[in-house]
């Protein structure tokens, strides 16, 4: 059994986008309840988030940004900017957490305590901008937990493979003229799915052309059009690539029975994309991989696929399934 370590604090139910929104914090509630009952929570090695120092969430976002952020959650405002970024008083010590949280993550792995991890992590980060939340996501978590591997650790490839629905129009962002990351995406197709970015035209830019790869499913794909896409295509890429370092960003909102989005993936499909990434960094990164938790908005549904992907970094055997 691998040493497997989980990023959770109850302070991450404090962020409360409004009794209306999707991204809530029973969220987190569900899944924790989940992996108690399970059992798997006595394997974990916890690990404690951080608050991410500003200096480094800074290195992504523009601090004017980060400063209306902040005033609007001490000012008692409900929304921030964009109408689907709901926030409370404690939002933005919240988020801070959040991206800390991944950022503790890389801590335990690149210091020998841990082989990998899975990050129970909430608001989501993934289309938040340099300069602008969108989509639930203020901090970009996942981006965060990458300039750190790069700059702290001094690591040379890190790759991020996105398997949310809703293509990470933040990360590309950030990323698409930085060479030493990778950035593959597969969500549902643009031109019917927010946030209408991710064709497959968008490859990078300057000296980060061709280290973005979008993969786009007509709406109503199932297992077996992500699967093929993602061997026939994404692997190649990802093995040439050779990452030092593999993070998920791991929304569950492509699933059938999600209440957001118009796909017909089942729990099977992301216990066969976790089984290959987890492949890619046993082969490439020294099996180095953490999951952070995106989007994925029916309860049920997050229970059972985040339980997978928690048996899965632990190494539990297949037939436990």
């Amino acid at each position: 059994m691998r040493r497997t370590g989980y990023v959770y604090d109850q302070r991450y139910l404090l962020h409360d986008p409004g009794a209306w929104h999707p991204e809530r914090p029973d969220r987190l509630k569900a899944i924790q309840k989940n992996l108690q009952e399970s059992g798997l929570s006595e394997l974990l090695t916890p690990i404690q988030p951080y608050p991410a120092p500003l200096q480094w969430v800074e290195r992504l976002h523009d601090p004017d940004y980060i400063r209306r952020f902040r005033e609007a959650c001490e000012r008692g405002l409900s929304i921030f900017e964009v109408p689907d970024c709901g926030i409370c008083p404690e939002s933005y010590e919240i988020a801070l957490l959040a991206a800390g949280g991944v950022m503790a993550a890389v801590d335990a792995v690149m210091n020998g305590e841990v082989d990998n991890a899975f990050c129970a992590v909430r608001p989501p980060g993934h289309h938040a901008e340099r300069d602008r939340a969108l989509g639930f996501c203020f901090i970009n978590n996942i981006a965060l937990g990458a300039v750190y591997l790069l700059e702290n650790f001094g690591l040379d490839r890190v790759a991020i493979v996105d398997w949310d629905v809703h293509h990470g129009n933040g990360t590309q962002h950030l990323f698409e003229a930085d060479p030493r990351v990778f950035y593959l995406s597969m969500h549902e197709d643009p031109e019917y799915c927010y946030p209408g970015t991710g064709f497959r035209r968008e490859k990078g830019k300057g000296p980060g052309e061709g280290f973005t790869l979008n993969l786009p499913f007509a709406p109503r794909s199932g297992d077996e059009e992500y699967l093929a896409v993602l061997k026939k295509e994404g692997w190649p890429r990802l093995l040439e690539f050779a990452p030092q370092f593999v993070l998920i960003s791991a929304g569950f909102d492509a699933h059938q029975s999600d209440p957001l989005a118009h796909m017909n993936l089942s729990r099977d499909a992301y216990r066969q994309m976790g089984r290959l990434l987890l492949e890619l960094a046993q082969e490439t990164a020294e099996g180095r991989l953490i999951t952070v938790l995106e989007g994925g908005y029916n309860l049920e549904v997050l229970e059972e696929c985040t339980e997978d992907q928690v048996r899965l970094l632990l190494d539990i055997p297949l037939d436990h399934f």
